[in-house]
């Protein structure tokens, strides 16, 4: 069942934020279309809901359950993020809107960069390991911490990679290639203004 469940959600999350950018660019519901986002962290919520009603009902607690509990963690830590992502893209392809720029690979702009990365990933970890510690109290005894404990260590280790990648970057910036035209941590195209490549920026 907690499978079906996860399954029911992803598709239920790209869906509600297909919605979403449809309304907005498409029909010009703009209010529509805010409401619609909004009840994205919603259908998280609703999973862990389901998640700790499938615990107390007498599942056997699992991985899974874990997996479901981080939906919520990811969405508060890297949602934002990937909904500007969509957003420029939906723009891009279906309402005449600049084409995305890719993230700066050189310079301070890629280590400001992989800071962001680093603060979302912290976010989402804590906040996942705070629901899924939250999973034994409210499981009516059905899981405990130690089943756990494979989550605790994995997302730990993904947290302190990305921040020790991010200190690298800070110590030894990434530089581009010689003769490399580099306009705010990105490649300058060929032939193009440095004032327009400051604009598309």
């Amino acid at each position: 069942m907690i499978v079906t469940l996860i399954a029911a959600a992803e598709i239920s999350w790209w869906i509600v934020l297909g919605l979403a950018l449809s309304t907005r660019y498409l029909l010009r519901w703009r209010r529509t279309s805010t409401v619609l986002l909004l009840g994205l962290p919603a259908v998280d919520l609703v999973l862990y809901a389901l998640t700790v009603l499938n615990l107390r009902g007498g599942a056997e607690a699992n991985w899974m359950h874990a997996l479901a509990a981080s939906y919520a963690g990811f969405s508060v830590g890297y949602g934002p993020s990937l909904v500007a992502w969509a957003d420029r893209h939906f723009l891009y392809r279906f309402a005449g809107g600049p084409k995305p720029l890719p993230a700066p690979k050189y310079g301070p702009e890629r280590t400001r960069h992989e800071w962001r990365v680093a603060v979302r990933t912290v976010v989402s970890a804590v906040i996942t390991l705070a629901l899924i510690t939250l999973l034994v109290p409210l499981s009516n005894g059905a899981a405990h911490v130690g089943t756990f404990t494979e989550w605790y260590i994995r997302l730990t280790i993904v947290a302190v990679v990305n921040l020790i990648v991010a200190g690298c970057y800070s110590l030894w910036p990434k530089e581009p290639p010689a003769g490399v035209r580099v306009e705010h941590g990105r490649v300058a195209e060929s032939g193009e203004p440095a004032e327009k490549a400051r604009d598309r920026a």
